[in-house]
């Protein structure tokens, strides 16, 4: 049981402390990831940016994952195709929702980094961070679009997931570092005391202290 995500990112940068001399970038997937990769950001003097993934779901079942899209110039799109094929979802409705995602994930990329462009990952050792694992489709195809984009080494840290998500994602990346798989695994807000939801003015907030960038005022829950 966490505190909360700043409280789980302190916990997560204490295992990642070996990494400074990489001089890592750290992504987070909003909103929760950010909160947890300002702590890890903070600990390794290490830039912060964000990895925007939008989740398709299926039609009568929005919350259960079909497939992810994540944001680039080439946007990775990652479908399930046995629970497709299951459930015999048609080629029209994914092209029209991955169009839905897309343009959201635009209205995020435009909130959250203003006129900022996309720190570069071709080469770098990348930290990515977000506050839990459910399915693990969205972070499956972040992972994906970090590999199309030439990252090199690739750690992929999470304070909560269950061992079948993990399993799943292993093959993807170069490290792995969970700090609790729990059996039964229900939902990633019942491992923290404290499970508010990040605000938008939050994660800006955030991204501006660790690129250098100070806004005007930061959120109290979010200063350094």
């Amino acid at each position: 049981m966490f505190a909360d995500r700043r409280e789980a990112g302190r916990q997560l940068l204490e295992r990642l402390r070996h990494l400074e001399p990489e001089k890592p970038l750290v992504l987070a997937l909003p909103r929760g990831g950010v909160a947890i990769g300002f702590e890890i950001a903070q600990g390794l003097d290490a830039p912060l940016d964000i990895v925007l993934v939008g989740k398709i779901g299926v039609p009568w079942q929005r919350e259960l994952a079909l497939g992810a899209v994540a944001d680039g110039a080439d946007p990775e799109i990652v479908i399930d195709e046995n629970l497709r094929a299951e459930l015999a979802i048609d080629e029209r409705y994914i092209e029209e929702e991955t169009k839905r995602q897309l343009a959201e994930i635009d209205r995020r990329r435009r909130l959250y980094r203003g006129d900022r462009p996309a720190l570069a990952v071709a080469g770098r050792t990348v930290v990515l961070v977000d506050d839990g694992i459910a399915t693990g489709s969205t972070l499956f195809a972040a992972l994906r679009s970090l590999r199309k984009v030439g990252a090199g080494k690739i750690v992929l840290a999470v304070p909560v997931a269950p061992q079948d998500a993990l399993d799943k994602l292993r093959p993807e990346v170069d490290v792995l570092l969970c700090l609790s798989s729990p059996e039964p695994f229900f939902a990633v807000g019942a491992h923290y005391r404290d499970f508010a939801q990040v605000s938008d003015e939050e994660v800006v907030a955030l991204l501006e202290a660790r690129q250098g960038r100070p806004p005007d005022s930061l959120p109290e829950d979010a200063a350094p």
